[in-house]
Formats: C-alpha cells, structure tokens, sequence
C-alpha cells in the first residue's frame, strides 16, 4: 500500500516535471535581455502621462531619450521637468503621428533608434450607437494607423544598425485591448488591432534581433483619464471599476522591466495578468514558467472570465432596467 502511494506521489510529481521539461523545449522566442543604459530611446506620446513617467524612468538609467509629441508647449515643459529630475536632456519633436512623412522626417533627425515606445493614444468614450463617425476615425487613425506609421518611419535603420544587441518595439495598448467593454468600441477595435499588428511583425523581425513587447495597462491617473471620465457611459465606469487604476510611475515601471525582459505581453495588475492567460492564445512566450501557469490555468481562468462577464452582463441589465423604470 506503501509503495502504492509512493509510485501515485511520484507520477503526480513527474506530470507536472515533464510538462515543464516540454515547454522548456518549445517555447519561442528564446529569452532574451535588452539594455537600456546608453541606448537610444524613442518615445511617442511623450509629454504627459505614462510616455512622460517612461521617459523620466528611461532617462534616469542612462538611456539617451528622444520624445514626440504635437505640442511644442507640453514638449518644452517635458524637457525641462527631465532635466530638474534626472539632469539628463532629452531631445524633442513634435509630430502628429497621423502624418508619414513628418514622423519619418522627425525620425530620421533624431537618428537610428534602439528602442522604440509607440504610446500615443485618444479615447473619446461613448455608445457606437451615439458615437459620430469622425470620433472613430480619430481614435483608429491616431492609436493604430499612427503605430503602423511610426514603426515604419524606425524599422529600416533599427534593422540596419550597426549596434548587434537586441533592439526593441513596445506598443501601448490596454485592458481594453484584451476584453471589449461597453462604451469602448472604437476604442477596443484601435487596442485590439496592436496585438495582431505585435503578433504578426515579431514573426517579422525577430531574425534581425529585434523584440516586440504589449503593455496592457488599466485606467491610469493621467490627463487624459480625467477628461475621459467626463463623457463615459454610467455603465462604462462600473466595468471599468473591476480593474483598479495605476498611477502613470507604476505603469513606466512595468513598461522598462518588460522592455529588458523582452516579454511579449506586460500587463500591469493582477487582472491584467488573469486576462493575460486567459487569451495568451497563441502570443509569443519567453518563460516556460509563465507558459505552464497559462497551460495549467486556462480552465480556470475561463471559468474566471466567464464570473467576470456575468457580473458585467447583470450590470448592463440592471442599469437598463433601472433607466426604464424611471422614465
């Protein structure tokens, strides 16, 4: 009986053993470790909020920091809160990332990039239904078609550097990158296209050492938070309530640490993580670690999801209810 209970206690073991051996085997890309200090990094969106916090984090481990942004007000004043805060300079450009040709020409002035932040982002919340046209468009062209134009505008030179270590692409989308939410639609559709756009081109450019990284933050405490909140559905707020908001620090913080790690997807809480592994699909993933967790808890996590989304649902009907009961 003994001997039973030893041979159960070491299949058990084994199980979960040569399933990690497995994915030791087959994960793709490789690990990787990308430097910061000394390289150049290239910062979209970066006069405010979450391009700001990384950029000041950047800066402050010796990276040589270039920032763009369309007002050259809010540069001027980035500028010099980097220098007072890390005695660094960095240079600016301001750009609207709508435009090829002047985000090529800004790229080309500030000379070959090492790693690339693609941060800039608009959310005009608000139901399809009530939602202009234009809104949508703005929304598409600036957090999408703007990433797709300024991933051109550096990838030539990153890929002909003569610098062999490995470079690197983040691209800033959200939680509602990974989960559409009432209110978002526009604005879902823009986050969710980042991560096939990130998907499809680390297949592209990984034999040229080159590493992609999503960072999918929740609401975070920036400007642009505040004037969000101004036009958000009632139910808007309540699903976002789920996830608790970061400060913009916090984010910049997991933003450098997945950039050195090469980590394809950052996300930046606990829920972020949940919503990780229960889409991980089929992203790219450096650590056999993490790919056993997303194995092992892709059940569970859908079971999670799906509590998730009956909370959201009976929200959705209860709110309805209550607006037709007071009309």
């Amino acid at each position: 009986m003994a001997a039973l209970s030893l041979l159960s206690l070491l299949l058990l073991l084994l199980l979960p053993l040569s399933l990690l051996l497995l994915l030791f085997l087959i994960v793709r890309p490789r690990p990787v470790k990308i430097p910061i200090k000394n390289r150049h990094v290239f910062i979209t969106g970066g006069s405010s909020g979450i391009g700001l916090a990384i950029a000041h984090r950047a800066a402050s481990e010796g990276a040589r920091v270039s920032i763009l942004a369309r007002s050259q007000a809010k540069l001027g004043k980035a500028k010099q809160e980097i220098r007072l805060a890390t005695g660094t300079n960095v240079a600016t450009f301001s750009a609207d990332v709508r435009d090829f040709d002047t985000v090529r020409r800004a790229t080309e002035e500030a000379g070959p990039v090492d790693v690339l932040v693609v941060n800039q982002g608009v959310f005009l919340p608000e139901e399809l239904v009530k939602q202009d046209l234009d809104e949508v468009r703005f929304m598409i062209d600036v957090n999408l078609m703007g990433s797709f134009n300024m991933i051109k505008a550096v990838l030539p030179a990153m890929k002909a550097r003569t610098d062999r270590r490995p470079a690197s692409i983040v691209l800033m989308s959200s939680q509602a990158g990974q989960v559409g939410i009432y209110g978002y639609t526009a604005y879902c559709a823009s986050k969710f296209g980042l991560r096939g756009l990130a998907e499809a081109l680390q297949q592209e450019i990984i034999a040229d050492d080159i590493h992609v990284s999503l960072v999918l933050p929740p609401d975070t405490d920036t400007p642009g938070l505040a004037e969000e909140k101004k036009r958000r559905p009632p139910i808007s707020s309540i699903i976002a309530a789920t996830s608790a908001a970061m400060k913009a620090d916090e984010v910049a913080e997991k933003t450098i640490n997945g950039i050195k790690s090469g980590s394809f997807i950052v996300p930046c809480n606990v829920v972020g993580y949940l919503l990780a592994i229960a889409g991980a699909g089929l992203s790219p993933q450096r650590s056999y670690v993490t790919a056993f967790v997303e194995v092992v808890g892709a059940g569970i996590s859908r079971l999670a999801g799906l509590f998730l989304l009956w909370n959201w649902y009976s929200s959705i009907e209860k709110w309805y209810a209550q607006k037709s009961s007071d009309q």
